[in-house]
């Protein structure tokens, strides 16, 4: 290393541990310990991943600049990754924990995330990304609070609860990635669970009330879908909900009386206790499946003894319904989100496209046994996890970049099975359009990121579908939904340096190469735009044995 470079090296490490000593935001510290445990929310005695013993796992309760330190211990039989919904993890890739970013924790060993909640409020949770995983749970919610002089633009609620909803299968998560692996479907799920809940004990009893309002009283409900697969439709029974946040962004407060709640999104809702005194059913059903499914929970009006009414509000039908519900939805531009400005200071729709990205699905067949992809590509991981094989400068040992270009090949050929990693220059406005030629809905999430769903429509994307976007007030989030013979337009700055996971949400289809990565390297190599490797990162694959490169500068 030349004398110049040491002497940078060292300049930085210095800046590093002043900022350590004289700014550092609050810390939490968490122990968690991974195991099975065995329960039976269908009736069906399972094995599920538990947290600390806990089905759903603790939740994680936060605010914004929060310092985040988990230290994972790994008692399955299996290798074993958190990833965190939502989380941007600013400059700091390194705790994004998926296949492409972090080597597995292997079973008896642990590692410790240490992350920070920077400029996020709101709403999210944390879940196993490797394999199957998450169909046996080991999932949790995460709520972001503001920092106590930035105004939120509602009164602080009596409660807040976290309701954590999704499909739900009896087959273990390893036959279900037995049966995709052979080229067979899941099928369709078993039931619903509310809070690892179905409505319905083993004795089949209904459960106790999960939550419980005093009359008068306003509470904050944060709902999430972290099912594998499956748009679900949430209401309460006679109450209507006002609409808060999604997706960590204040949002305009309209008012509703169900909401379609897509694969990994998360939306907060207001409802005031001003009904009769007795318990009312909160009802969870699937969407767009020929046989609707349904799951209750009850809630509690404290001090009443009356039971719920077995009439249950209707389910929507049809994605239209859905589609104009989306339209519905609206940034509220005049609330501060994380910071005192305004989120409306961020005039979106002002910046000029630099680069406009269109990605198909595709349903296809490799070697007899089906496969999913994007613009033809079905991705694989890598023995060596890409951020590590990129940071050590073995990239083209382990993968090629941009396999797929910006627009998908007219001619139609067999799909690839390939790693799936395209570059984007660092801090460009890029237009990306997700476009499903297919019967199924799909929801899109990318890490590291929110983003701008500017516009949805039927068919297939034209240049002149932008005429239709939303320009000014559409909400900024990080997962959005592609209806049936449908595409999604969003758009966003690449500014946040790492390699981030775009993958579907739909979980066997992710789990059959519906991802991809992107890299966002910025030229400069500077700590100002990403951290260096952590000294406790694991290592595997190509990079065991190799030395650490020389560390990022400060500049």
């Amino acid at each position: 290393m030349s004398p110049q470079r040491v002497v940078c090296a060292l300049l930085a490490l210095l800046a590093v541990q002043l900022h350590a000593v004289h700014a550092e935001d609050p810390y939490l510290f968490f122990t968690w310990n991974v195991s099975y445990g065995k329960i039976a929310p269908l009736g069906v005695p399972q094995k599920v991943i538990m947290i600390n013993g806990q089905f759903p796992g603790p939740r994680i309760n936060c605010s914004s600049n929060n310092n985040i330190v988990i230290n994972v211990f790994n008692n399955l039989d299996e290798p074993f990754l958190l990833s965190w919904h939502g989380i941007q993890h600013r400059k700091n890739s390194w705790m994004d924990g998926v296949p492409g970013t972090n080597c597995p924790i292997l079973p008896g060993k642990n590692f410790t995330y240490h992350w920070q909640i920077k400029d996020q409020i709101g709403s999210y949770y944390y879940f196993p990304s490797l394999g199957m995983q998450k169909a046996a749970g080991g999932y949790g919610g995460i709520r972001i609070n503001s920092r106590l002089l930035i105004p939120v633009p509602f009164d602080p609620p009596s409660d807040d609860y976290h309701v954590l909803i999704g499909d739900w299968y009896t087959k273990s998560h390893k036959d279900l990635a037995r049966l995709l692996d052979s080229g067979r479907s899941i099928a369709r799920p078993a039931g619903i669970l509310i809070n690892g809940k179905s409505g319905k004990n083993a004795d089949g009893k209904v459960d106790a009330p999960l939550f419980t309002m005093k009359a008068g009283k306003v509470y904050r409900y944060r709902i999430c879908n972290v099912g594998i697969r499956t748009s679900l439709n949430f209401r309460i029974q006679g109450h209507k909900m006002k609409l808060v946040e999604m997706d960590g962004s204040h949002t305009m407060q309209n008012v509703y009386e169900s909401l379609d709640v897509h694969v990994g999104q998360c939306y907060s809702v207001l409802v005031t206790a001003d009904k009769k005194p007795m318990d009312y059913y909160m009802v969870v059903s699937t969407r767009f499946m020929k046989e609707v499914q349904t799951a209750k929970a009850v809630i509690h009006y404290a001090g009443s003894n009356t039971p719920p009414s077995k009439v249950l509000p209707k389910v929507p039908t049809g994605w239209g319904w859905s589609l104009n519900q989306w339209r519905s939805f609206r940034w509220n531009l005049s609330a501060s989100a994380a910071r005192p400005n305004p989120q409306g200071s961020y005039h979106y729709g002002q910046i000029n496209i630099t680069r406009t990205i269109k990605l198909v699905n595709q349903r296809t067949k490799v070697g007899g046994k089906v496969r999913y992809a994007i613009n033809g590509v079905s991705h694989v991981d890598t023995k060596t996890p890409l951020k590590l094989a990129e940071y050590f400068g073995i990239a083209e040992k382990t993968f090629e970049y941009n396999v797929i270009g910006d627009v998908p090949s007219a001619a139609r050929v067999p799909a690839k099975i390939s790693p799936n990693v395209i570059n984007t220059e660092f801090r460009t406005f890029v237009e990306i359009v997700f476009e499903n030629p297919e019967k199924a809905i799909q929801s899109y999430h990318l890490d590291g990121y929110s983003f701008f769903a500017a516009g949805m429509g039927p068919g297939t994307w034209t240049p002149q579908s932008r005429r239709t976007y939303n320009l000014l007030d559409t909400v900024s989030r990080h997962t959005i939904q592609v209806y049936p013979k449908s595409w999604t337009a969003i758009m966003l700055t690449f500014d946040n340096a790492g390699i981030w996971n775009l993958c579907s949400e739909s979980w066997d289809r992710r789990h059959l190469g519906q991802q991809l990565y992107v890299s966002v390297i910025s030229p400069a190599c500077s700590l100002r735009d990403e951290y260096d490797i952590p000294t406790n990162a694991l290592r595997c694959g190509n990079v065991l044995d190799l030395p650490l490169p020389p560390p990022y500068i400060n500049n």
